[in-house]
């Protein structure tokens, strides 16, 4: 199978969001391809370059979203009008005041931003790029009309230029994948799908996106244009995130209210038209149903996590039974400064007691910086004492695991404090590694837990106190919940759980897609099973299915020289280099590919002829093993055929499945009865 594989500021970047899960999941889906379409959010990002890929990513393809280039494209005047109504229609969707309880409203809402979504998609793939369209002074007006127009947003009434011009650029980079050149059946090559090369998202077998939103929009465009199925993960809420960004950004009421209610309308058309969306936890979940999603397409699958790195700590002795660990990300929302107050109540009722920060800054993040520098100065207040609190930094990428399981193990608590929180990958970490948990209530904290940690309130120090002394004075409760909690984190957490759901899931949503491009014959016949999933198995069976082509699906690095010689019926020994087998012999002619049934008819037909006492219409192929003895013809051969080296046998025919056969077009007789397997 062949994945589009669909990201937003992560995978292949080096310092991306989901970057760990992404490769993992590549890896443990071989032999599946990957096509890796990818939308960077910073220039430091793509300077910082990319992750090693695996072998199983053939190609990569990206875009910035944080600079919006002139495209040169000039809009005749027809395109012009067209433009004008479909942003016209996106606009008052956007701006639209629809009351929630209005469900007619609100579905009307919806089929307007649709409309407009849709048309721009045909517009700027018809006609280019919409980058300078959708920033110009005419979009600026038509959006103004929507904001002023009755029954709008009433802080959209307030809108001014400043404000109008924000949100039409917030608009365009959130529709910039409509510019891209990503959405063709074959490439400036010819590439195309079960042909040589590569082709853009319209030759793919499904959409993967990563994320829902703007990394999304390349799928819902592949699946209108050429019906490919969309299948997305969201492991936090991309439409929460543009809410707290929103809030903590000095933009002004109307720009926050129009922000918002274009991304949730967005949120929604991905929610709509995705085939399956795969939350990370039940709190995505949650959150996924509140904004919209269907619950008979939610399938909620956890993150999963090597283990390997932990299998020591985890199995080896206790930490240091004085220690609390804390491990993360550094940035206000792990807030640190509960923690750090929490400890001080630690420190007054167990004084040798030492609190473990081990944590790193976002490279560029100048409020983490401030954030750090605060709670190095809170720290030296509240506990002055030498070697009380420490912050240390992981060790480098290739040696991180290792560091970070030494860091769970140093310790006999694992401690996190966040207020805001989606999968707790620390606290699922410090599980492996047979850890005790205190953590707040936050995000999918008590779904990861379960019954293995303690949980408190956040913004408790109190609380957060007295659950830390409870565990550092009780090492056989300790030992029991950190035994519990590493059970729990194997059984539900790992890798080999989280990649064998996806394999599942993959070929759900490809069963229910069955072909569609049309595949035809010579003649114009319709071909329903031309491509059947052999076609993809790597070998013999897989090159034979497409003789006409320089590469096969399977293998796509090899070149043409190493496939196949330069015979139309090269033996697979010739082809591949591996053991000969009975060649096919058909004087020549060349082979078509026909589906199962139109083998199956012509067998039923023979037989009704030889049931009615009359000549059977071809001969039947040997069983593997009847073949000719002595040149003497096998029953069901006919002398010529014998001398011609035999008919192929009935793997060579059907190869490893039942999905289609050869039948000769040299005017040889009968077709080939599929027989038993």
């Amino acid at each position: 199978m062949r994945i589009g594989l669909l990201t937003e500021g992560g995978y292949p970047y080096a310092d991306g969001e989901g970057g760990l899960w992404c490769d993992r999941l590549v890896r443990g889906l071989a032999p599946h391809e990957f096509d890796l379409y990818a939308l960077s959010r910073t220039a430091s990002q793509e300077e910082s370059g990319w992750v090693p890929l695996p072998p199983e990513i053939h190609r990569v393809r990206t875009a910035p979203l944080w600079c919006a280039e002139e495209d040169g494209v000039t809009h005749g005047r027809r395109a012009r009008r067209r433009l004008h109504a479909h942003y016209a229609d996106l606009a008052a969707a956007v701006c639209s005041g629809a009351p929630r309880t209005d469900e007619e409203a609100l579905r009307a809402q919806k089929d307007r931003f649709r409309k407009g979504l849709y048309g721009l998609a045909d517009l700027a793939r018809e006609e280019g790029g919409l980058v300078a369209a959708l920033r110009s002074e005419d979009a600026v007006r038509i959006l103004e009309r929507a904001c002023r127009a009755p029954g709008a947003l009433r802080a959209a009434h307030d809108a001014r230029v400043p404000d109008l011009l924000a949100v039409a650029a917030l608009i365009e980079g959130a529709l910039r994948p409509l510019s891209l050149d990503w959405y063709a059946e074959s490439d400036a090559r010819g590439a195309h799908s079960g042909g040589a090369g590569w082709g853009g998202l319209g030759s793919v077998d499904l959409c993967h996106a990563a994320s829902g939103g703007t990394a999304a929009l390349p799928g819902l465009l592949a699946l209108h244009f050429f019906g490919v199925p969309l299948l997305v993960t969201e492991h936090h809420v991309p439409l929460r995130s543009h809410y707290l960004a929103a809030a903590g950004r000095s933009s002004t009421p109307a720009v926050r209210a129009l922000g918002a209610a274009f991304h949730q309308l967005l949120t929604g058309e991905v929610y709509d038209q995705a085939a399956l969306i795969t939350p990370g936890s039940a709190h995505v979940r949650r959150w996924q149903e509140r904004c919209g999603a269907e619950r008979h397409r939610l399938r909620t699958v956890h993150p999963g996590l090597d283990a390997t790195p932990f299998a020591e700590v985890g199995e080896g002795p206790a930490g240091d039974p004085r220690t609390l660990v804390w491990v993360g990300r550094i940035e206000p929302g792990k807030d640190l400064v509960t923690l750090l107050h929490a400890f001080a109540e630690v420190r007054r009722a167990e004084p040798a007691t030492r609190l473990r920060l081990v944590g790193r800054l976002v490279p560029g993040d100048a409020e983490g910086a401030a954030y750090l520098a605060h709670c190095r100065e809170l720290a030296g207040e509240l506990c002055p004492e030498d070697g009380a609190v420490s912050f240390e930094e992981p060790g480098e990428a290739e040696a991180g695991s290792a560091d970070l399981a030494a860091a769970y193990g140093s310790g006999a608590v694992v401690v996190l404090s966040s207020v805001v929180e989606g999968f707790p990958v620390s606290v699922v970490e410090a599980m492996l590694c047979g850890r005790a948990t205190v953590s707040t209530e936050v995000g999918a904290v008590v779904e990861a837990v379960g019954g293995t940690g303690l949980v408190v309130p956040p913004k408790d120090p109190d609380a957060l106190a007295e659950a830390c002394i409870a565990l550092l004075r009780d090492p056989a409760r300790r030992d029991r919940l950190g035994a519990a909690a590493r059970s729990r984190a194997l059984e539900l957490f790992s890798v080999d759980q989280n990649v064998e759901r996806f394999r599942a899931l993959y070929l759900e949503i490809v069963s229910h897609y069955p072909v569609r491009r049309p595949h035809t014959d010579e003649e114009g016949t319709p071909m329903p099973f031309a491509h059947p999933a052999e076609t993809r198995v790597r070998g013999t069976w897989a090159e034979a299915a497409h003789p006409n082509t320089a590469k096969t699906p399977g293998t796509w690095g090899a070149p043409a020289s190493e496939l196949r010689a330069p015979g139309p019926l090269a033996t697979d020994a010739e082809a591949t280099g591996a053991r000969p087998r009975t060649p096919v012999t058909a004087s020549g002619a060349e082979l078509r590919r026909v589906p199962t049934w139109a083998v199956l008819d012509e067998t039923a037909a023979a037989r009704r002829e030889d049931a009615q006492g009359g000549a059977a219409r071809g001969a039947v192929a040997p069983h593997r093993g009847s073949a000719a003895k002595d040149g003497v013809p096998a029953d069901g051969e006919e002398p010529g055929e014998a001398a011609a080296g035999g008919r192929c046998s009935r793997r060579d025919v059907l190869g490893t499945g039942a999905g289609a056969g050869f039948l000769r077009t040299d005017g040889g007789r009968g077709g080939f009865r599929p027989g038993n397997r």
